[in-house]
């Protein structure tokens, strides 16, 4: 019996000691500094679907992605994600520290029986985050690994490092702590921000980051071969916090498998949510429905019965497999560069089709004249011919942002924009990184299908401002042609169909057409029935007024 109080109060006196000596080392730690994602603090407070998606991330073991809206707040998230790890990563050695200093100490006395004490149930054992601290239980290594949290930011563009780089700054990391790797600057430090590509040759920087943060993740699919190492090296440490984001993933896609098996979904709130919850603005979709031109018509199918007999004969009908053929030579090969040769000519006259163009210059010059404006499309020989359109017809002012400017001349136009001149027109640039709350129309000229591509676009205009309940997407599409696959894109991506005006999904019809430069044909609309009355774009507004 006096065994058993004398183990008692050796119990608890070593217990007192340790924790006096994890305060201690606490105070230490205040002193040379905690991790700098630590100092991470928000001039607001986060929104209840900001909050879920860190829970929801934190309770898959520190690991997934988050599938939120463009405008809905992921880099925030993003940074809490990263300071909870941090947090529970100090917590976890706190825990350790302490049960390794316990066992050490006492002598193991059971306070009713002369029998060891067991405490290695207290100890994590875990092959997951929680365990990356596990070998880091003497005081060096416990004071060593609180002090610091390694973070990697990547991000698909050069222009995104900036923006990251100024907003952790904005909330309270200090610039020392912030490292930037691209090009010749070569900054590594607790918290270090690049672009997949540079990193993509340095992997050891991966290796040696205790979170790793995939920025549009859904740019390194299977597609991307060259960023497959990426997940190579992230995988082989189960013990890594990664956090995948993006605005959209399609789980039927098989060039996602990797990402989805490496970072699955974790929380979604997609465009309908967040408009439900009045977190963005409304989409509402405007199709402008237009027509080749005699001449362009007669290419059009030509091209089309090309690329039908070619895809014929070689009993091949997609890209991929057509591809294959293009390095084994002979004549498959020459039906195979024949394919994509009319396939890109097709995909030419689609994006830069006459009436697609006065179509875009009229609601530039007849709608929106003192309206910041975005307009997409894929090729910069369309913006080029809207442009000129724009400058020398209708002498209106517009610049063309395109991925070979210096990022002060980017600077620079972004700067005009609104003062100066109001249509912005891009192909690719614009579709990530820049957010503008105020600008709240867009016109899409591209011919595509991609659904992430067009979601980003559509993130560009639909986030939320003082004032801005709704934002105006125009969707211009060729009748008769595979071009109208654009604008079921556009549907798809808002998932927000009932509030567009479409004659290929509601029983009403309304149709804008350019038959000649310069001349607007009759426009009608009416039901299937075949009621008709005039109809011109006007008539588009008459719903909002």
């Amino acid at each position: 019996m006096e065994l058993s109080k004398r183990g008692q109060m050796v119990m608890r006196m070593t217990r007192t000691d340790v924790y006096a000596k994890v305060k201690a080392s606490e105070d230490e730690r205040t002193d040379r500094g905690s991790p700098a994602i630590g100092h991470l603090k928000f001039p607001f407070n986060l929104k209840k679907d900001q909050e879920d998606a860190v829970e929801a991330w934190i309770r898959n073991d520190f690991r997934g992605s988050i599938v939120y809206s463009t405008g809905t707040g992921k880099t925030e998230i993003a940074f809490e994600c990263a300071r909870r790890a941090a947090k529970a990563k100090a917590g976890i050695v706190s825990d350790i520290a302490i049960n390794t200093d316990f066992k050490h100490n006492i002598n193991n006395y059971d306070s009713d029986e002369n029998q060891p004490v067991d405490t290695d149930n207290a100890t994590p054992t875990t092959n997951n985050f929680s365990s990356t601290i596990q070998n880091d239980s003497d005081e060096t290594s416990f004071n060593k690994s609180i002090s610091q949290f390694r973070i990697l930011l990547l991000v698909p563009r050069i222009v995104l490092i900036e923006q990251n780089v100024k907003r952790l700054i904005k909330y309270g990391i200090l610039k020392k702590q912030i490292g930037v790797y691209f090009g010749e600057k070569k900054e590594v430090r607790e918290i270090t921000v690049s672009t997949y590509q540079s990193i993509n040759n340095n992997l050891d920087i991966l290796r040696n980051s205790q979170m790793i943060i995939f920025d549009e993740v859904h740019l390194i699919g299977e597609s991307a071969k060259s960023f497959s190492q990426i997940f190579d090296v992230v995988v082989e440490d189960r013990r890594k916090a990664i956090l995948g984001l993006t605005a959209t993933i399609d789980e039927n896609d098989p060039n996602f498998n990797t990402i989805l098996s490496v970072l699955p979904p974790v929380r979604k709130y997609q465009v309908k949510e967040a408009v439900r919850d009045g977190r963005l603005a409304r989409p509402v979709i405007l199709p402008i429905k237009v027509n080749l031109t005699e001449a362009e018509r007669r290419i059009y199918y030509d091209c089309s019965s090309r690329i039908t007999a070619i895809a014929s004969r070689l009993n091949r009908f997609d890209a991929q497999s057509i591809s294959l053929l293009l390095r084994k030579g002979g004549p498959a090969a020459f039906m195979a560069k024949t394919w994509f040769a009319n396939v890109r000519k097709r995909r030419a006259l689609l994006n830069c089709a006459d009436n697609k163009i006065l179509a875009a210059a009229d609601i530039i010059s007849k709608k929106h004249p003192k309206q910041r404006i975005m307009v997409f499309s894929e090729t910069l020989e369309s913006v080029h011919k809207l442009r000129e359109e724009l400058q020398h017809k209708r002498r209106i002012k517009s610049y063309v942002i395109e991925s070979k400017l210096k990022a002060n001349e980017r600077q620079e136009i972004l700067s005009k924009w609104g003062v100066e001149f109001y249509p912005l027109l891009s192909v690719h640039t614009l579709e990530i990184g820049y957010d503008v709350p105020e600008v709240g129309v867009a016109i899409i000229l591209a011919n595509t299908s991609n659904i992430n591509q067009t979601i980003q676009r559509i993130g560009r205009v639909i986030r939320k401002s003082d004032g801005k309940e709704a934002a105006f997407i125009y969707a211009v599409y060729l009748t008769g042609t595979t071009d109208h696959q654009t604008l079921r894109t556009v549907k798809r991506a808002t998932g927000m169909a009932q509030d567009s005006y479409d004659d290929a999904d509601n029983e009403k019809t309304r149709e804008t057409s350019y038959s000649k430069r310069g001349k607007r044909k009759t426009t009608t609309f009416g039901t299937k029935q075949n009621q008709r009355e005039p109809m011109t774009l006007d008539n588009y507004f008459r719903v909002f007024k």
